[in-house]
């Protein structure tokens, strides 16, 4: 299957083409660039030097269509809703990486993204896929709308409990910590070496855009009640931590907990859920598709403790993506995933 991948000079196109370019079913096509027509990858890359022996293209949807069987869109916020229409209209197959097709309501996203949603009509045609929650929906799918980082570390650490309808309306607290590439390659004050060095920051405080994504997932597994979340940077290159605090009805022992989640998981290859008593770092999912879940119940205060782990740039963004792509055309859903987080 051929690939062509819009943005190859951001993180998540770097991520992209370091699992594909191995990938047993896909074989990289193209690389396409707004800005940087003409060049070859490695002159933005140099670690790609004689590896992927190709040259960044201008954005045709027309060719585009014609050279590749799927494009991913790992382009900033904003362009995928006027790229991705035409590219579908053209023909292409699109994974968007961008979060301008997850909220079903255009008004929630004007609100939470300060731009203009998407026509309508395109938006209900993506398929949001978290693929262990959402994959029977890919199959026959044109157009797939790829999950937040945030997002992704949370619905996965929140699902067993909001699937067995045991959370208590309004006790959700989410407290998430990332490292700087979920950022981009954009400087700004907030992201310099200097500020960010030795220091931790919270940032977007009860503002961020993931919120409303979160709260359709949680909607739709039947938590109706609007959440807290609260992001901060911390000072290290790639990794998510959620720390998710909520209470249930009734009680649950610690055992029984770790058991509905380990039964909820039991056949899902990228999430692991630890032994009793043992919690996951970010460094143990390093540049990996794994999700990685710690649990604790204080049985003292009812309140359920769900430690998840990401890599940002890999199972919340480039990995999931290309599971997203495993499903979407029947492959193997692990096939060019299953390589062990790097590590130390």
């Amino acid at each position: 299957m051929r690939v062509g991948i819009v943005g190859a000079t951001g993180y998540g196109g770097a991520e992209l083409i370091r699992i594909l370019q191995s990938h047993p079913k896909f074989e990289i096509a193209a690389l396409y660039t707004s800005s940087r027509q003409g060049r070859d990858i490695h002159n933005h890359y140099p670690h790609l030097t004689g590896i992927i022996p190709l040259t960044l293209e201008e954005i045709d949807p027309i060719k585009m269509a014609k050279d590749t069987d799927v494009v991913f869109l790992a382009v900033p916020t904003g362009i995928a809703s006027q790229l991705a229409p035409e590219l579908l209209t053209a023909g292409c197959v699109v994974i968007d990486l961008t979060g301008d097709f997850r909220l079903k309501n255009t008004e929630d996203y004007e609100y939470w993204y300060k731009r203009k949603a998407a026509p309508k009509e395109w938006i209900e045609k993506a398929v949001y896929s978290l693929p262990e929650l959402n994959r029977t929906s890919v199959k026959g799918s044109q157009f797939i709308s790829n999950p937040g980082c945030y997002p992704t570390a949370a619905l996965l650490g929140l699902a067993p409990l909001a699937k067995a309808n045991i959370l208590k309306e309004g006790s959700v607290i989410i407290d998430a910590k990332s490292g700087i590439s979920g950022a981009g390659q954009t400087v700004s004050l907030g992201n310099i070496y200097s500020e960010l060095n030795e220091n931790l920051k919270i940032y977007k405080v009860n503002g961020h855009q993931h919120i409303p994504e979160i709260e359709q997932m949680l909607k739709e597994m039947g938590y109706e009640s609007p959440i807290t979340f609260q992001t901060h940077l911390v000072p290290m290159t790639r990794g998510i931590m959620t720390t998710i605090y909520g209470t249930v009805e009734g009680k649950i022992t610690e055992d029984e907990l770790w058991q509905l989640y380990h039964d909820f998981y039991a056949n899902e290859y990228f999430v692991r859920v630890r032994d009793k008593g043992i919690f996951p770092a970010t460094k143990e999912v390093a540049a990996s598709n794994f999700c990685d879940i710690g649990i604790a119940c204080d049985e003292r205060t009812g309140r359920i403790t769900i430690v998840s782990v990401i890599d940002n740039l890999m199972k919340g963004a480039a990995g999931q993506a290309v599971q997203n792509a495993n499903i979407l055309f029947g492959f193997e859903e692990s096939a060019g995933l299953k390589f062990s987080p790097m590590y130390p």
